[in-house]
């Protein structure tokens, strides 16, 4: 299997390619930037694998296939969530969350295993992705959601919502009236649902509102604390993985 790693972070590509060696699957090379995948792919047999990142040094990996047709299996690893991952899981063969779980890994690569016999037949509409990519408030965003409260359906509208957070294997909803709601629902699901420009996925427990944020403090270990107006249940602490993402998502 010839497989390479798009990824700008080295620290991350070596990594994945240890996790992949485990799997015996050997990278090829690893590449760090658009400038220099364009290069490549100029000038080399494109391979039958590529593990792409999304947000590269020097732009969206996506700037990569306005140059060079590549009909290379993908498989995406983005530390940005709220990224059109519907359209990934409809495109591509899987895509992956930082920070990469061992699990997660050996199930994308089993996925593309099982599909290899098919591989020609997969077709990446790029510039649709890229679309979605650039312009997400274009798309249908999740207004309001509904929760039990006896015998009686709660309506809820995402702006009043302060967070969504998981406990207990349940996802709830944090409200501006100090409540906290249980959805039929999982953060995973939230992901393809809630506007990226308003809610941000600070770890893998908590979505926060940007709207109800209302202090910001340095937490140990470089990660972030968040304050919000009226949940204080528990501490919101932005993981450390998230931290970069998190602040260009406040600008």
């Amino acid at each position: 299997m010839n497989v390479i790693v798009i990824e700008d972070e080295k620290p991350a590509a070596r990594r994945l390619g240890r996790l992949l060696a485990e799997l015996d699957v050997q990278v090829s090379t690893m590449l760090h930037s658009v400038e220099e995948s364009i290069e490549w792919f100029q000038n080399n047999e494109h391979p039958e694998l590529i593990f792409l990142d999304i947000q590269l040094s020097d732009g969206l990996s996506f700037e990569i296939f306005d140059v060079i047709e590549v009909k290379s299996a993908i498989i995406f690893t983005t530390a940005f969530d709220e990224y059109a991952l519907q359209a990934f899981k409809l495109n591509s063969i899987d895509y992956l969350l930082k920070p990469i779980d061992d699990e997660d890994l050996e199930k994308a690569v089993k996925k593309y295993r099982d599909f290899k016999p098919e591989k020609d037949r997969i077709s990446v509409d790029f510039e649709d992705i890229k679309k979605l990519l650039v312009n997400p408030l274009e798309r249908e965003y999740k207004k309001r959601f509904t929760a039990r409260v006896g015998q009686h359906l709660k309506i809820i509208n995402a702006d009043e919502v302060e967070c969504f957070y998981s406990e207990n294997k349940g996802t709830y909803a944090a409200t501006i009236d100090g409540r906290n709601y249980l959805l039929d629902t999982t953060l995973e699901n939230l992901e393809e649902e809630l506007a990226p420009k308003i809610f941000f996925r600070v770890s893998r427990k908590f979505y926060v509102n940007i709207n109800h944020i209302n202090d910001i403090i340095s937490y140990t270990n470089s990660r972030l604390q968040i304050k919000l107006n009226h949940f204080k249940e528990q501490e919101i602490i932005v993981s450390r993985e998230r931290v970069k993402d998190f602040k260009l998502w406040l600008e």
